[in-house]
Parts: C-alpha cells; sequence; structure tokens
C-alpha cells in the first residue's frame, strides 16, 4: 500500500506514519519542514496556506492508494488538495471532529446525528466545528462518498501529543503532593489513543471503508479516576489525589476541559458532547483500545525521552491549572 500523508511530522499525523511503516507501506510525506520527518518515509515540501504551495505535490509523479489529511484550519486547503489529488489517490482519509455534530449532541449520539450548519468546502478559517465540516465536504465533493473516510475523533491522548491535556496531567501528579481531582471519580472519560487512532486509518484503507465514524473508545473504556490514578502510578506515586465535588471546582471559578484538561462535569451538555458517543460502527470495523494505564504510562516515557516538556501547537491555547488557585481549592478542605 502506498499511503500520501499530509502533514506526519507531529502528534496524529506522525502516528499514523509510524503505523502505516510499520504494515511495510510505501509513504511519501507533505510538510512545510518545520519539524524533521520520520525517517523511512519520502518528503515532499509545501505549504497549503501560501500562494503555489502544493507545487511540489502537483509537480510529482506519484499515485497512493490512500491519502490521510488531518487539516483544522480553513477547509479551502483540504479543498484545493482533494481536488488535485482525486485522480491519483485511491481513497481520502480525513481526520474530522466529533465537533462537527450540532450543538448540543444528545448522548449515546452516533454519526447519523444532525451536524453544524454554515460549513462550506469554500470557506476560510472561521470556527472550529464548521472548518472540520467543511473540511468532510471537500473531501465528499472531490472523492465522493464511496472513496471518503470521514473520522470523527474526539479527545485523542498519547505519546506526541502537542496540545497539552495529558502532559498537564502527568507534570502535575509528577510534582507531588496534593492534586485536586475532580469528580466524581467514577466519571466516564472517552478518549482515543493517538496510536490506537493510527492503527485504524491503515485498516480502514485496507479494507476499503468508507463514510463517517465516531472514533472514541467505547463508553466504559475508562474513568477519571483510572484515568489519574494512572498518571500517579507513572509518575512515582508521590501525589496525593483529592477528589472534589464538581460544585465546588465551579463556584471557585475553574473552568472545565482548559483548566483541567480532560474533565468536564457530569450530567453537562458538555459531558455528553464529549464522552459520551456511540461508536459503536468504528468497533465493529477493527477500533480496538488499549488500557489507559498504558496510554499514560507509554506518554509518560515518551516525555522523559525529550526531556519532560511536551510540544505545545501554536495555534491552540495553552491548558492547565495555575497552583495558587488549585492551592486555594484545596484550603478548603472539602477535597477529600
Amino acid at each position: 500500500m502506498r499511503l500520501l500523508m499530509l502533514g506526519g511530522t507531529e502528534f496524529v499525523g506522525r502516528a499514523v506514519v509510524e503505523a502505516a511503516l510499520g504494515r511495510g507501506w510505501d509513504v511519501t510525506v507533505f510538510h512545510r519542514g518545520r519539524h524533521e520527518a520520520p525517517e523511512g518515509v519520502r518528503s515532499l515540501l509545501g505549504d497549503r496556506t501560501a500562494p503555489d504551495g502544493l507545487a511540489a505535490l502537483a509537480d510529482d509523479p506519484g499515485e497512493w492508494d490512500v491519502v490521510v489529511d488531518t487539516w483544522s484550519a480553513a477547509p479551502r486547503a483540504v479543498r484545493d488538495t482533494a481536488r488535485l489529488l482525486r485522480g491519483r489517490a485511491g481513497r481520502y482519509v480525513y481526520v474530522s471532529s466529533c465537533s462537527v455534530y450540532a450543538w448540543a449532541p444528545p448522548a449515546g449520539y452516533a454519526e447519523d446525528a444532525p451536524l453544524v450548519e454554515g460549513a462550506s468546502a469554500d470557506a476560510e478559517q472561521t470556527a472550529y466545528p464548521q472548518d472540520k465540516r467543511g473540511g468532510e465536504l471537500a473531501v465528499l465533493d472531490a472523492f465522493g462518498e464511496d472513496r471518503s473516510v470521514l473520522v470523527r475523533a474526539g479527545l485523542i491522548l498519547g505519546p506526541y501529543e502537542n496540545i497539552g491535556r495529558l502532559p498537564w496531567w502527568l507534570a502535575r501528579t509528577a510534582r507531588g503532593g496534593p492534586v485536586l481531582a475532580p469528580g466524581p471519580r467514577e466519571l466516564p472519560v472517552q478518549y482515543v489513543d493517538v496510536r490506537d487512532l493510527a492503527q485504524w486509518i491503515p485498516l480502514a484503507a485496507e479494507r476499503e471503508l468508507s463514510g463517517a465514524y465516531n472514533l472514541v473508545s467505547p463508553q466504559g473504556h475508562a474513568t477519571t479516576g483510572a484515568l489519574l490514578e494512572a498518571c500517579v502510578r507513572a509518575t512515582g506515586g508521590s501525589a496525593e489525589l483529592r477528589w472534589t465535588e464538581p460544585e465546588v471546582i465551579l463556584e471557585a471559578g475553574i473552568e472545565p476541559w482548559t483548566e483541567l484538561p480532560v474533565w468536564v462535569p457530569p450530567g453537562s451538555d458538555l459531558h455528553d458532547a464529549l464522552h459520551s458517543a456511540d461508536v459503536s460502527r468504528a468497533v465493529a470495523a477493527g477500533l480496538n483500545c488499549r488500557p489507559v494505564a498504558e496510554t499514560v504510562a507509554d506518554t509518560w516515557r515518551w516525555l522523559q525521552d525529550i526531556g519532560g516538556t511536551a510540544p505545545q501547537r501554536p495555534d491552540r491555547p495553552t491548558v492547565g491549572l495555575d497552583p495558587e488557585k488549585e492551592a486555594k481549592v484545596l484550603a478548603t478542605g472539602l477535597g477529600a
């Protein structure tokens, strides 16, 4: 199999490249040259946002069985690339997002849930949900429903993460001492290890799948407690989790998801949207999810290998809770 990976030097793209190489595929990576490409690939350089940015791809005589694209900005970049490649590639896999569903999706929503309005394949960058849906529309327009795979990912964790969510929790538990742990401990968490997502994509291409797939772990795969306790174990066990009621956290003005990454309060629209998708279609199509302890331990090992500081995408906000704010809530004694 021949893969053209658009990007391929960071997080999801890099994991997909490694998964494809592990299957013995021939891999071409089209990227801007800001980061070193994985060993064993052929590189083409270009910037999809620049005039003539696709020149290297247009001039290359290559043909591919599958294209994988993780673009999350202006949909027109996906449009231009997909149109360029529709006669040179068999299938186009677009890593989209569960954010494309109209707000607020009900708990248990599947791929047929209503989608956001106002998206266009020709649009400049606007809002993340419309940008991702616009990317989907661009792929469908160029490759048709039978040659398109729309991977609607949810929360993605694991090695190479450049958003900062799991790295923040690992850094916090590594610091030790009392840790503000957002309750309830048994609150379900839905995410996908980047490597499990990356293993599923080549499998989908080999099986010639098409259509949309919610791609996160099945409900019940992990809880907040399992995730944070795995962080404590991985980082040495000196941290003490102080489980704190959601009401206390919210009354303190702490923002779910951003200041306390991954966590959103139970019973909220946000929790239904982020942690309750129906993923039965992806599971039936071969999605396997490794234990949360493995994801956490491997991410910690990767962080140590690169010096302890995770890379940060410049187009995404930093996450995490200010130590003084945390200490103030812990001082109330309401955490147990």
